[in-house]
């Protein structure tokens, strides 16, 4: 069996504003509340290879990773995996970004397996991805917000 997972959310921001912040690899660790640091390892083109690392969990682990995406800016989308896969068998990570009444919706999907000897299965790591999602997305949110505010950046003005 798999994971998949669909969360999504709608920024009062323009999109140009919104996949400009959040595609800005090297800023993640302001962005998101769970990243420590995001270290650029290579670019080339539309495609970044960073290396990302969480903040030490309950027990006091600290999680680490290497990953790549390719941004498609005239599609708004982005394409990503962990080259590093870690506890995952895979992790591919779809980002879409689309203009809408009020700002601009991102959606994030995610198809992943956990490997057999991970300490856990692809159920609860589903669940985990889709609770996680939402309280990062809601971060995001209110971060791209605060700036578009202070840049005078409503929707619309500037997509």
């Amino acid at each position: 069996m798999a994971g998949h997972t669909h969360n999504e959310i709608t920024i009062a921001a323009p999109v140009d504003l919104v996949w400009d912040m959040t595609n800005d690899v090297a800023n993640w660790p302001r962005l998101f509340s769970e990243y420590a640091s995001a270290e650029i390892l290579s670019e080339e083109g539309d495609r970044v290879t960073f290396r990302l690392t969480m903040h030490p969990d309950e027990n006091g682990k600290v999680w680490s990773w290497v990953s790549e995406r390719e941004t498609d800016r005239e599609t708004l989308t982005v394409e990503a995996r962990r080259v590093e896969t870690g506890p995952f068998a895979y992790m591919n990570i779809l980002w879409e970004y689309e203009k809408v009444p009020g700002g601009t919706r991102m959606a994030w999907t995610q198809d992943f397996a956990m490997k057999p000897d991970a300490p856990v299965d692809d159920d609860w790591m589903t669940e985990n991805i889709n609770r996680n999602s939402k309280v990062q997305m809601a971060l995001i949110r209110d971060r791209i917000e605060k700036a578009a505010a202070e840049q005078g950046a409503a929707p619309g003005l500037t997509d």
